[in-house]
């Protein structure tokens, strides 16, 4: 016992200079894409942190003018002077959307239309995740309200791995889980891979609807692939937001 204490004690300290080792290893999926964006629009929600935040900047890097769509205005206000001065970009903007009021999303919409002729990249980042049980402004649940509803259908679904960021910031024990493991945990910038690489990987488009992690196509169940299953929730979700339903 004696023995392995000395060992005991240099694992904390082997962990912190290997972590950004396995951190790569277990970031197995990365977007190579050289393609440049000059003259294309970009909306990113959720872009005032974590993967969001990366996400608008790797776009912005490349040309693109950026909305970051943000709850919080004034923080995003704050990412966006980061991001034009990393990247010499000053075509990054923000504007106020809250995915857990449809007003917000709507008002979010016809302004945007009132601005810009196209968008050629929407990436539906924000989210919530384990917050007590409230309700958004028009009476749904709130992680059906906003993760659904406010986020509405997007041609691809991506799962970014298990990522450093906010998301877990409405439950302590996720917030200690994250921390214990935080050394096989993926950065932001890592998480951000798989949104970028279906954003800018040209040829995608015959794959529109498939499930994507680590840039590749994912396994789904039986269930996700069921057309009758995926219509009935397409219809039941027009019906709760008065949309029609084709």
């Amino acid at each position: 016992m004696v023995g392995l204490l000395p060992l005991l004690l240099l694992l904390p300290v082997f962990l912190y200079v290997a972590a950004p080792r396995i951190r790569k290893m277990l970031s197995c999926g990365v977007c190579t894409s050289a393609v440049q964006l000059p003259g294309k629009v970009a909306v990113v929600t959720g872009a005032n942190t974590g993967i969001g935040k990366e996400t608008a900047k790797e776009l912005a890097q490349r040309g693109a003018r950026v909305y970051l769509a943000c709850r919080d205005v004034q923080k995003g206000e704050l990412v966006a002077r980061e991001i034009q001065t990393t990247t010499g970009n000053e075509q990054v903007l923000v504007r106020k959307l809250d995915l857990s009021d449809t007003k917000s999303i709507r008002d979010f919409a016809k302004d945007f239309l009132a601005e810009e002729k196209h968008l050629h990249i929407l990436i539906n980042n924000a989210g919530v995740m384990m917050c007590p049980y409230s309700k958004t402004a028009d009476g749904f649940e709130m992680h059906m309200g906003v993760n659904h509803l406010g986020s509405g259908v997007t041609a691809y679904s991506v799962h970014p791995g298990t990522v450093k960021s906010e998301l877990t910031r409405h439950s302590s024990f996720m917030r200690c889980l994250w921390w214990l493991f935080s050394f096989f945990i993926k950065t932001p910038q890592q998480g951000a891979q798989t949104s970028l690489y279906c954003a800018l990987t040209e040829g995608l488009e015959g794959l529109s609807g498939n499930h994507f992690s680590d840039c590749h196509i994912a396994w789904v169940s039986a269930q996700a692939r069921n057309e009758t299953i995926a219509r009935r929730l397409w219809d039941v979700s027009c019906d709760l937001l008065g949309l029609p339903m084709d």
